[in-house]
């Protein structure tokens, strides 16, 4: 490299706002619970490394195996099932209460402010408005 010159510098690319994608959702659901990478790898006897969650919230590992999706779960306070319909084990729940309840369960973060509850509900109208047959 010469003198003087630089590098152009890479900047990280954000997985938040890309809800469709399981890496956006894990890293809104460590967000939103203020954990870091290492702290989740803790929080599941590192079952999850911290690296291999960074991979998996950038995208760059796509099917996680079930046991990763339990352990993650379980430190985010989310239904299984629900992780394992978002990878493809599971298909999608028909309506019905049950279901219902299932995917509401996905909203219980336990420390949400209401600014954030907020934030969460605009954000489900949002996609409503996108997607009308939902």
């Amino acid at each position: 490299m010469r003198a003087g010159s630089r590098r152009p510098r890479r900047t990280r690319s954000s997985v938040v706002g890309r809800p469709s994608e399981l890496g956006g959702l894990l890293a809104d659901l460590r967000t939103a619970k203020g954990l870091s990478l290492r702290q989740v790898e803790e929080a599941t006897d590192k079952a999850v490394s911290n690296a291999y969650l960074s991979q998996l919230e950038k995208g760059k590992i796509r099917k996680p195996s079930p046991n990763v999706l339990h352990s993650l779960a379980a430190v985010y306070g989310v239904p299984y099932e629900g992780l394992m319909e978002k990878v493809g084990y599971l298909l999608p729940s028909k309506g019905g209460p049950a279901g219902r309840q299932r995917r509401l369960a996905a909203f219980a973060i336990d420390d949400l402010t209401a600014e954030e509850e907020e934030e969460l509900l605009k954000y489900l109208a949002f996609l409503r408005s996108r997607n009308p047959s939902s």
